[in-house]
């Protein structure tokens, strides 16, 4: 598929898209946005965690049978196809590395070698770990706010509270960023229940007047010690990002009272 047909479609001035803008729209004025990205990736020293230089590959390039984080984690060579899944995800290494590295790592780790290496029957072993830093990988927005009611008004789903009462200061307060490449590719043709797995961060007030690389360098670099062994699905709270103040249209009473994607928070039964 030609540059052109799978980039054009991408609407760069939208909020959640928007960091990624100036990366992206080079990239997709260039023939082959693959070698662009290795390009990138080379002069800003891209390294995995065993300190080999990170560069983007033909998806043909991972041997059969092989784990495709274990490929990374051994080579420095991240399989890539030229779709939007894998465009995204190269984007992401650039604008979070050392979130990436962890990932990868923690991955790679948790992958069981099969007692018949090579044989392609045997299945790499997953666990709740390995799960969770998939979902982190695919789906996760990390949200930075500096008050800690924001945080806990998001935890409890209190959507009316976060999103309506405290609309007008709500990005004097809050920071998204979206990780996910799988989600920043839903967001090509956005849909009003597009939800992510969110992490929480508490920042203090100096965070609102650094400037965006700063900010990135900061959640890049406190994320990393947040991604340990104790990472488990639990610590991921439901944001539907569509709510966002400005992240769609119209934002009115009744497109916040839609139950099926404003959900209350569930109450966990007592009952023995």
């Amino acid at each position: 598929m030609a540059n052109a047909d799978l980039l054009t479609p991408i609407d760069w001035h939208h909020p959640g898209l928007l960091p990624l803008a100036e990366p992206g729209m080079r990239l997709s004025q260039t023939a082959d946005w693959i070698s662009a990205i290795n390009e990138l990736a080379a002069t800003r020293k891209l390294r995995n965690h065993r300190g080999l230089p990170v560069r983007f590959v033909p998806q043909s390039y991972l041997p059969e049978g092989a784990a495709y984080e274990s490929h990374i984690s051994a080579t420095g060579n991240v399989p890539t196809r030229e779709n939007l899944h894998d465009f995204f995800n190269a984007l992401i290494w650039l604008r979070y590395p050392r979130i990436k590295v962890r990932l990868n790592e923690l991955q790679a780790a948790q992958i069981t070698t099969p007692p018949q290496a090579g044989d392609p029957t045997m299945k790499p072993v997953r666990g709740k770990l390995r799960d969770a830093a998939t979902i982190f990988d695919e789906n996760a927005a990390i949200f930075v706010a500096t008050s800690p009611e924001s945080l806990e008004a998001l935890r409890l789903h209190r959507w009316e509270e976060l999103f309506c009462r405290c609309r007008e200061k709500f990005w004097e307060k809050c920071h998204v960023s979206l990780f996910g490449h799988a989600l920043l590719e839903k967001l090509v043709s956005p849909y009003k229940s597009m939800t992510a797995h969110a992490w929480l961060l508490l920042a203090d007030s100096q965070f609102n007047t650094w400037t965006a690389a700063e900010k990135d360098a900061w959640i890049d670099q406190t994320m990393v010690s947040q991604l340990n062994e104790t990472l488990t699905t639990r610590l991921f709270t439901p944001l539907p990002i569509m709510g966002l103040p400005g992240w769609w249209h119209p934002q009115d009473i009744a497109f916040y009272e839609d139950k099926a994607v404003f959900r209350p928070k569930r109450v966990l039964s007592t009952a023995t």
